[in-house]
């Protein structure tokens, strides 16, 4: 297989109506965690002109209006009233409440280690988590490039300076390799709803958002773009409105960009309104925990862990470690072994040593719902747990 190659990502903002029903559906799970982290929670969405559908199952204690959580993310979006009207759109719900039969609180940190291990996968899972030296945050070049193409798009900065922006957008970025590595931008591809035709014109709005949001996304980073780099700006003409009006949305969705944008493996389960016992969002998280500190430790350029994970047990049932030939004179199977020994992978022990029950609660009352866009994976704009290398010293230690 040829190391000289072109390979692609991309995101989106907030106001995309799949992001829209991911950011809805952590939401929910915040607000669950924040009045009671013992909670049980799955939360899935499905949007349409004027609807927003909520379906809802949970064991808990906490008690709040879920369309009310929904109404609020719609609003803080910022939708138009003509595309998508946080008061007047319908919200259906199905709610089942399962906290008479299946509620079993549990105080994680005053548990023995055997305790722990009764703990188990409700889930048959393989996760996978990924990292590589392309970018300070360990995310391949391509998808780290487009979610700051999407951040700076979505910021108040932008919105404030071009009225006649809407929420919905999309970057793509186009990254050429040369002997497996990045070597040159290129494309990038935005597209920016409007308020009508007449707002802008195309030869303004193009030269507006190369002004405002690549060359300032760009002017921190190693890679520029040439002349030969192809920019493409709303490549198929005005996207009106855009939203919930041009296309329907769904939780779960968007599992590329929430974790690696293609460039690596990934289950394709949904990360989003899940909460911490769901083996398939949080098994993904340790994964990319594992890997990420492989790489920071030096010990790979670039590394895959695979958890695989089965219903009834704590534990993974195979922890493979691959570095693609880049891991030098230690081999897979020695770093799959020393990650093991320097991370617990059980489910309990995953929860309990990234405190994913608190999250919400420790950091202001919104920590989920932030990673429902942008990606769930190199986050450096938050204190994410599973973004932390503090492992790396024990993994060179072996």
């Amino acid at each position: 297989m040829s190391d000289d190659f072109i390979f692609t990502s991309e995101s989106v903002t907030t106001g995309h109506p799949d992001k829209l029903c991911d950011q809805v559906s952590d939401a929910i799970v915040d607000r669950f965690l924040l009045q009671d982290p013992n909670s049980s929670i799955v939360a899935e969405c499905a949007i349409a002109s004027g609807v927003l559908f909520i379906s809802t199952h949970y064991a808990s204690q906490a008690r709040f209006d879920i369309p009310d959580i929904a109404r609020a993310v719609i609003r803080e979006v910022g939708y138009s009233k003509e595309v998508f009207d946080a008061d007047a759109c319908t919200v259906l719900t199905s709610f089942m409440d399962h906290t008479a039969s299946n509620y079993s609180p549990l105080q994680l940190e005053n548990m023995q280690d055997e305790e722990i291990g009764h703990i188990t996968a409700k889930h048959q899972v393989t996760v996978f988590g990924y990292a590589c030296d392309q970018t300070a945050a360990l995310l391949p070049l391509p998808i780290w490039l487009a979610h700051r193409l999407a951040d700076t798009l979505d910021s108040p900065a932008v919105r404030n300076q071009l009225p006649y922006l809407l929420p919905d957008g999309k970057t793509q970025v186009g990254i050429e390799f040369r002997n497996g590595q990045p070597s040159r931008i290129h494309s990038i591809t935005l597209v920016a709803s409007q308020t009508d035709a007449r707002a802008v014109d195309p030869d303004q709005l193009r030269s507006d958002l190369i002004d405002l949001v690549i060359d300032p996304v760009l002017q921190s980073e190693r890679f520029k773009t040439d002349a030969k780099t192809g920019i493409f700006v709303n490549p198929e003409g005005p996207l009106i409105g855009g939203g919930p009006v041009a296309h329907s949305g769904l939780t779960g969705r968007k599992t590329g960009i929430d974790t690696y944008g293609e460039y690596a493996r990934h289950s394709g389960a949904a990360l989003s309104g899940k909460d911490p016992f769901r083996v398939d969002r949080v098994g993904a998280y340790a994964a990319r925990y594992a890997a990420k500190n492989i790489v920071a430790a030096g010990l790979a350029t670039e590394c895959e862990v695979q958890l695989s994970y089965t219903i009834g047990t704590a534990e993974p049932v195979s922890v493979r470690v691959r570095t693609f030939g880049s891991g030098g004179d230690l081999d897979d199977g020695k770093l799959a072994e020393r990650v093991t020994a320097a991370i617990d992978f059980r489910l309990g022990g995953i929860v309990r040593d990234l405190s994913l029950q608190n999250l919400p609660r420790v950091q202001g009352g919104s920590f989920y719902q932030k990673l429902a866009v942008y990606g769930h994976m190199g986050r450096l704009d938050l204190d994410v747990p599973w973004e932390r290398t503090d492992k790396a010293d024990a993994l060179t230690q072996g």
